[in-house]
């Protein structure tokens, strides 16, 4: 029967946490841009998450008596044109942000990893099909390739984080394809196929994990990227379809029109926009530092 060591697991928790805090506590210390990018993404997160909580009322419904009612009240960020509470439209617009964002970045990981690694350890004729391919779709810059592959689908939550994921695919796809040319030739894969091991079972078992590291600091960068292109097509309207709220058409519906009357229109869905790509991307600046060597100082 064994006996249980409540001392000991208490102790074993208790440096747990401790360790936990100590490299928060360092983190923050080392990089505080980095920590406030980390604290900025979080509180997208979470407002994502919670969105029901932190703004009960329904982001479409309309009340044509609250037409442009200024901030303050009930309305604590205003009233759109159509009398829809700008603080709910602006909360759950999180939702459409984080789902486009987190969809693209995670779609166009996945097929940019599986044509990086096939890429560059195979080699050969593969890899130079493979490169050419991606060098027409990176002549293109992000927001005209998203424009024509949304143009193209219909403006739709799906089509959307496809139109945005096929033109992200091409930098995944060379990072992975870099780290892959250098990692074949290591030991420990001579010593893999020595064993008779497999060159799939090798390619993912063994190369893939060693690429993570410059992947995670591209994923989170990818993250701005992805939310940023999707307010501007939905500012094109090209994106989300109404009645779903949405930072980037937001702008679109208020800035011609109503920038000088209701100028909360357009301040409020913007400063949400830069605020969440500007915290991506210093978390991405301080992940970088950590997770490259050569940025270490």
């Amino acid at each position: 029967m064994a006996i249980i060591n409540h001392d000991a697991e208490l102790t074993r928790a208790g440096a747990y946490v401790t360790g936990g805090w100590s490299t928060i506590v360092f983190f923050t210390r080392r990089y505080p841009l980095g920590a406030v990018g980390a604290l900025i993404v979080l509180a997208f997160i979470l407002t994502a998450v919670f969105a029901s909580v932190m703004a009960p009322i329904d982001p479409t419904a309309t009340n044509a008596r609250a037409s442009l009612a200024k901030p303050g009240g009930v309305y604590l960020l205003g009233a759109d044109f159509m009398g829809r509470d700008m603080y709910s439209r602006i909360v759950h617009g999180a939702r459409i942000s984080l789902a486009v964002g987190v969809g693209a970045m995670s779609l166009g990981c996945i097929l940019g990893v599986s044509i990086g690694l096939m890429s560059g350890y195979l080699g050969g004729w593969v890899d130079l099909a493979t490169q050419r391919v991606m060098d027409i779709m990176q002549s293109l810059p992000l927001l005209v390739m998203a424009i024509v592959m949304a143009a193209s689908l219909g403006p739709s939550l799906r089509n959307t984080i496809i139109a945005i994921a096929i033109p992200l695919v091409p930098s995944v796809a060379r990072v992975v394809r870099s780290s892959t040319l250098s990692l074949r030739e290591q030991p420990f894969v001579e010593a893999a196929r020595a064993v008779g091991m497999g060159e799939l079972r090798i390619a993912i078992r063994h190369v893939l994990p060693n690429t993570l590291a410059p992947l995670i600091v591209l994923a989170t960068a990818q993250l701005g990227s992805a939310i940023l292109t999707e307010a501007s097509l939905s500012f094109l309207g090209l994106g989300i379809p109404e009645p779903h709220p949405s930072w980037g058409r937001m702008l679109s519906e208020s800035a011609a029109e109503y920038v000088r009357s209701a100028p909360w229109l357009v301040i409020f869905p913007g400063l949400a926009i830069s605020l969440t790509v500007f915290g991506t991307n210093l978390l991405g600046d301080a992940l970088r530092d950590i997770l490259d060597p050569r940025e270490r100082t």
